[in-house]
């Protein structure tokens, strides 16, 4: 075989290869990114996830696409999420909720919250709110409590769903305060909060960043925060830990791949997501809606979720809490 014919064969081998190749190790992102939020529009994760979308956009030189898929305590969008083609244009913003409570209590989650997913930044923290409606005889936290306290089971309480951070932030307020609250799961804070608002809901304890707003506007009141100590988000309100010494719930919010993820993806979202959160609009944005921006590489994610997922599941075992 000559030379020439040696070179040209090379070159179609190449050739064919390259069109072979799959998206990832192309030039990526071609197309626009799918963000999936397995929480309905109106609440935490959703309106995060529309502060920090636009901006991670930019950052990666394609849209970034919100897409609300609610349902049971977010799974369905986590699941959904899961099962996507690992080629970066599906992605998860998601909490607490489906990563490290669900993960912690509940045996049916229908995926493996570590093996079925590929970390890839932290996004924000930002603690609970305990809001009740304004027709609620309790304007402090030991009033709501000695009202429930003599009223046992007469009054009820909104969850994002079963195996929630604002059910298991709940059940762990009832078991420390020592009431008896009915549990009401909606699929998210969002779709509670206007029959809170009617009084038809008792009590929720919603992430600062969807609850303050209607606060601010007078729809509801705000009892105290769940941080260990007082927040500068909302430096007015009181924590729980100050009536029941303790108590602690804060919510993460971070971005996966689905398992299997490519490195180079992996890596050039981070970069993108960790540039938007530096940016002075995010951090901003994020000021106002009461949310502190984290960042940081995917190890340190993965970390982090994983000492919360512990925390979370020796909680739920000294205090024998378990889903409905």
């Amino acid at each position: 075989m000559t030379a020439m014919k040696v070179k040209s064969l090379s070159g179609l081998l190449l050739a064919a290869l390259c069109i072979g190749l799959p998206a990832a190790a192309q030039t990526y992102p071609v197309k626009p990114v799918h963000l999936i939020v397995p929480f309905p529009a109106g609440g935490a994760t959703d309106i995060l996830s529309r502060a920090l979308s636009a901006e991670l956009g930019r950052k990666l030189g394609q849209p970034v696409v919100v897409d609300n898929k609610p349902g049971a305590g977010g799974t369905i969008g986590a699941l959904a999420a899961a099962k996507a083609v690992p080629d970066g244009y599906t992605l998860l913003l998601t909490t607490s909720s489906t990563h490290s409570i669900g993960a912690a209590i509940n045996p049916r989650i229908p995926y493996n919250a570590e093996a079925d997913f590929t970390p890839i930044v932290y996004v924000a923290s930002s603690p609970q709110l305990l809001v009740v409606p304004n027709s609620s005889p309790a304007k402090t936290l030991r009033e709501f409590i000695d009202y429930a306290r003599k009223n046992p089971g007469r009054l009820n309480y909104a969850s994002s769903g079963n195996g929630t951070i604002s059910n298991l932030s709940t059940e762990v307020f009832k078991q420390q305060s020592g009431t008896f609250l009915v549990h009401i799961p909606y699929r998210g804070t969002g779709l509670a909060m206007p029959d809170l608002i009617s009084g038809k809901v008792d009590l929720l304890i919603d992430s600062l960043i969807s609850g303050m707003p209607h606060v601010r506007d007078g729809r509801v009141r705000a009892l105290a925060v769940t941080s260990p100590k007082r927040t500068s988000l909302a430096p007015e309100l009181p924590t729980v830990a100050e009536v029941l010494p303790g108590y602690e719930s804060v919510n993460w919010f971070g971005v996966y791949g689905p398992r299997g993820l490519p490195a180079d993806i992996v890596a050039k979202v981070n970069q993108a997501a960790n540039a938007a959160l530096t940016s002075a609009e995010v951090k901003d944005r994020f000021a106002r809606l009461g949310a502190e921006p984290v960042g940081g590489t995917p190890e340190a994610f993965a970390a982090a979720v994983r000492a919360e997922t512990a925390k979370w599941k020796k909680l739920a075992a000294e205090r024998k809490i378990t889903l409905d």
